[in-house]
């Protein structure tokens, strides 16, 4: 899509450092983290939200990736949440997921 900011980072017309790339997936930290780690993962091909994901081994890749990046960032007994907004409801209709951490009882959130 044109105007999508996430279909430029993909194609590398906006510069971006990635936590992970392959030929179907990104990864990268967002602008605006609300904490420690704050990452969106995404898939490269515009998908509008996660009711227009119809191939479910895109769906499956980024599981994988997903807990690949929990484990490289050390989240697994610090607590973490995984948000994906839809509807509307995200500021840039590409879908992706935020992978936000350390939360949780373990940790102090000063």
């Amino acid at each position: 899509m044109i105007d999508c900011i996430f279909c430029k980072i993909a194609v590398h017309d906006t510069p971006k450092k990635f936590t992970y790339e392959d030929r179907e997936i990104m990864a990268f930290p967002d602008i605006h983290p609300i904490a420690k780690v704050h990452i969106l993962i995404m898939p490269k091909k515009h998908i509008k939200d996660l009711l227009e994901l119809k191939d479910n081994s895109v769906l499956e890749k980024l599981k994988n990736i997903i807990q690949k990046i929990i484990k490289e960032q050390k989240l697994e007994d610090k607590g973490y949440r995984i948000v994906v907004n839809g509807g509307g409801a995200q500021v840039i209709d590409h879908l992706h997921f935020h992978l936000i951490g350390p939360l949780g009882k373990k940790v102090s959130m000063e």
